[in-house]
This record gives C-alpha cells, structure tokens and sequence, in this order.
C-alpha cells in the first residue's frame, strides 16, 4: 500500500483517539494487519503534530505571519524594550509586558530555553526634567520607579526576564558602539553631539514604512542645523547643566535614546538574535533607528522577527502621559484584582489595540471569578475521595467524554496559540465546556457506584491538570490557592463597591427577615441594590452567600 493512498483517505481528525479510531476502521476494512499498518501511521502522526506545532508569529517586517525558526535549534534571543523609569507605570506599559509575558511563558511551554532581555531606560531627558521638578538626583528617580514597576509586574504575575539591563550600568558597551559606527562611516562628530547619518542606511525606513523623504524635522525628529540630514538623530548629547554625564572620545555627555537597546541587545544575546518586541509607537523612530545602528555597527546584526502589540485607548484616544489621560497599573490594581487586570489585557488579540473601559475589567473579574469558584468547588467535592483515589493508583481510567473534553481543551488552546499568541477569548469554548462539566459531575458523584465514581473522579482530576496547565502558560495561576485568590477578589468587589463584609451580612440579614414577613418587594429591591454594585446574593439550601458580578449598571467610561 502507498503512503499517499493512505493519506488521500484521511479524514480531518483532531485528536490521537481519533487517530486510533480510523486505523483501526481502516484494519478492518482492508484485511491488513495493524502491525504491517504502525510504521506508516507513526510517521503520517509525527508530520500532523509537526505541522500542529509550528508557532506562526506576525513579523512587523515583512507584514505577513511567518513560521517562526529560532537561529538556535531549541533556543530563543528575545529583546523586548522597557519603560522609561519616572513616573508609576499605566496600563498601556502593563499590556507591553503582560503581551510579552504570554510570548515568553509560551515559548518555554514549547520547550525553547528562552534568553529574555528587557531595559530599563533610566538616562533620558523626561527622568533628567522630573528629577530636576522633583528636586532629586535623576540615578535616584529613575531607580526607585525602577523598583516600582518591578512590584507591579510581580502582581501581574509576569515572569522575570533573564536580564534588565540598566542604561547606566552599560556606557562602555554604548561608546563602543557608537565608536564602531562613526568608523564605519554611518556617524558623525559636531561639537562633543554624535549624530547618525541616515543616508549611509541603505534600508532605512523599510521595519516602519516611513520614508526616508516624509520624515521632517520637528516631528519626532529633533530640530538641528548642524545635521547633515534633519533625519539624522542623537547617537550621543554633549554635556549640559544640570545633566548627568559620561567621559566619551566626544567629551562629557551621556547617551541618546536609541543607541542603547541596539548596545544592550547585542551586548546580552547578538548582533543578530530572534526575536524584538515593543509597543506599536515604538515602530518609529525608535526600533528604525535601533536597526540601522546595530546593521551599521555589525555587518551580521538583524532581528529575524520584529513584534509590537497594539496600544490601550481611553475614549478612542492612545493611552499616554503625554496626554494626561492615563491609568497607573497601581491606581487599577486597587479596586481590581491584579489576575483580573492581566485577564483584561489578553482579552484582545495583543497586536490589535484595546479599548479601556471599567465595565470590561469587570467582565474579566467575573470570567476569572467563575473559574476559580469551579476549581474550588471541585477541590471541595474530591476532598472526601482524596484518600480512595490514592489507593486506587492508576486502576480506574478517565471517562471516554473527558477524554475528549480534554483533547478538545489542549487542541484549541493550542491552535489559539500557535497563530500568532492568540489569546481573545481563550478561557471559552472548548475551556468553558471543561468548566461545566466539572460542576456538571460535581453533584454527581455521591449517586455513583463505587466503580463509575472512581472512573470520574479520575476523569475530573484530569480536567483539572488540563485547566491549570491552561491558566499557568497564561500566567492566571499564582502560588496562592484558589480560595485565598477568591478571598483577594471578593475584597477587591467590596472595595469598588464601597461596602464591607458586615454591611453585606446586614443585608443578608435584612433580606431574610423580610422574605419571613412575606415582604417580597423589599427582599427584591435588597437584592437589585447589591447586584447594581456588582454584589450576587445566592441562596444556596438555607443560606444565603455572596459573591461578585458583573455591575448591572457598570460606568463603561471610567
């Protein structure tokens, strides 16, 4: 029999059961032996889950999805730029970072040892203008919102990079460049200012679309008489009052902005390395100008894929502090569980932008909500089977259902994935028919025999393994249990609500004595007056409980 008779006959099956299925369909039809059959079906298997795995990212470049290849089999050099460091970091910053979090979580759950280099700017002219309003040392400024922004990505459960390189720490590596490049002929000396001369960047323009005739002075391009281009930009500032400096060959000064990501990502990965990413406004000038730095510097230098997430918007707008019309991922992050925020930037596809609006934090905070309520229930109702389970090792074998719940849950997730990190919507689906079929089983079990009991118990341990595996690559899973993150997110709805456990409790109580007086209508308007501020009473036998909801008259403009 031929390779391509068996592959003309296949039908589009999802999962290894149903790879199983057709083969053994096949045996039987055909009167061959399943034996002569295995090496073919192995090998058709291995090209499906090679084809499966093929990690497709959209390259800036290029402008098209390409099937990512790592420079290094099984390695990845990932340089993604960082905040500059004076102020409390927004929500658009977090979306930078939790986007990239994704890509990085992502890549090692693929199995790549990923060298991760994010920057901290902290020598540019905002940090030396705030520092200067503040009364401070910029170093010290541009420090502690350092630090700051390291808190906020830890509640945002973002991993730490292998390096955060600090500009400060890596002016050798920056004047060495810079030397490199003036050798080279791509810049040039005026008064201790170095400038980079763009006509010698035969590709300039190419990453960002922006050609080399459009770009003026004065818009994002500094006014200089002295360039030999008005496109020409700062490779190196001379020294002026009140700045903090640097010897250089070029007299006292310190860097300008673009120079040192192209310093520090050579310097940590390689002139040429895999992967770049940033926000979209980065796209020009500053990684146009970072590439024709490093290409001039090193004739091998590149990246092979180039990724920007899109912005958050406030009222149409781009968030921005320029604009004033920013929210600090502290200021968010006190009303709404940090999990929650992070679930909200994912909610869009990370290059499309993302509209900010209190009621969409909300509906993320009452989607994570349900899952960890489903996780605890579950944890709940194996509590009392923990121990025959154990001493069940391995006899009794998931559900035929679950199993392909299962299937179903790793392939979807794994397909969002694999185009391009496509994370909108990606606790539904396939994951939401997990869910309810975990609180479908739950009410279940102590109506089984023993033998059907313990077959679902499995099954439901499974699904679990499988919901959790899903929430850790995206980075909803902590070290905390999930009645402790419950805990966190009902505080977090009694602080947006402005309420407290006991005015909830006299609530509760008011409502009950109302509903023994028969005085239904007030137990109603109780309930309608909670619900309003995102408070679920819930009548569960004889007790009433609370948890959080979606506001029915949530503020979509906040």
């Amino acid at each position: 029999m031929q390779t391509s008779n068996w592959q003309e006959m296949l039908p589009p099956l999802d999962s290894m059961a149903e790879w199983e299925a057709f083969v053994k369909m096949f045996v039987a039809n055909n009167k061959v032996t399943f034996s002569s059959l295995s090496p073919l079906f192995i090998s058709v298997v291995k090209d499906m889950e090679a084809e499966k795995m093929e990690l497709k990212l959209y390259n800036t470049m290029t402008q098209q999805k390409e099937v990512f290849t790592p420079i290094n089999p099984g390695k990845v050099g990932l340089y993604v730029c960082g905040i500059t460091a004076y102020d409390f970091s927004h929500i658009g910053h977090a979306r930078a970072a939790v986007s990239f979090d994704v890509l990085y979580r992502y890549l090692k759950h693929l199995g790549y040892e990923v060298n991760f280099v994010r920057n901290f700017t902290d020598v540019d002219d905002k940090i030396i203008i705030r520092a200067n309003e503040n009364g401070e040392e910029p170093l010290e400024l541009s420090n502690r919102f350092c630090e700051e922004y390291l808190v906020d990505m830890g509640a945002l459960q973002c991993l730490l990079p292998t390096h955060q390189p600090r500009v400060s720490d890596h002016m050798d590596h920056i004047i060495d460049m810079i030397q490199k490049i003036i050798e080279k002929d791509c810049g040039y000396d005026v008064d201790g200012d170095v400038f980079f001369s763009v006509d010698k960047s035969p590709n300039y323009g190419k990453l960002s679309g922006q050609l080399l005739e459009h770009t003026r002075a004065g818009e994002r391009v500094a006014v200089d008489s002295r360039k030999r281009n008005p496109a020409d930009f700062a490779l190196w500032k001379a020294v002026k009052p009140g700045e903090p400096s640097w010897e250089s060959p070029w007299g006292r000064g310190r860097p300008g902005w673009h120079i040192e990501c192209s310093a520090m990502s050579a310097h940590y990965l390689s002139p040429k390395f895999d992967i770049h990413g940033g926000g979209a406004d980065l796209k020009f000038p500053h990684h146009e100008n970072e590439l024709a730095q490093t290409c001039a510097a090193c004739e091998d230098g590149g990246v092979n894929y180039w990724l920007h997430n899109g912005h958050v918007t406030i009222n149409n707008e781009k968030m921005a502090k320029s604009k004033k019309n920013f929210k600090t991922i502290r200021e968010m992050t006190e009303s709404y569980h940090p999990l929650a925020l992070r679930h909200f930037l994912m909610s869009a596809h990370y290059r499309s932008p993302l509209s900010f609006s209190a009621s969409q934090l909300d509906s993320s905070s009452e989607a994570l909500y349900y899952v960890y309520q489903t996780l605890q229930d579950l944890n709940d109702a194996l509590l009392p089977y923990r121990e025959a389970m154990s001493e069940d090792t391995g006899k009794s074998e998931q559900t035929a259902e679950a199993k392909d719940i299962i299937n179903k849950l790793k392939s979807e997730f794994e397909g969002k994935m694999l185009d391009d990190l496509n994370t909108a919507h990606i606790l539904t689906g396939a994951y939401q028919d997990a869910l309810k079929f975990i609180n479908a089983s739950i009410g279940k079990l102590k109506k089984m025999q023993k033998k059907q009991r313990m077959s679902l118990l499995v099954s439901l341990v499974e699904i679990e393994k499988a919901a959790r595996e899903v929430l850790d690559v995206l980075g909803l899973l902590t070290t905390l249990s999930y009645a402790e993150i419950l805990k966190e997110m009902k505080q977090k709805t009694l602080t947006r609500a402005g309420l407290s456990e006991e005015v909830i409790s006299q609530k509760i109580e008011e409502r009950i004595m109302a509903r023994k007086n028969k005085e239904f209508e007030k137990s109603d308007e109780i309930r309608a007056e909670l619900t309003v501020k995102g408070i679920a009473l819930m009548d569960i036998g004889k007790e009433t409980v609370w948890r959080p909801c979606f506001p029915l008259q949530a503020n979509s403009s906040d």
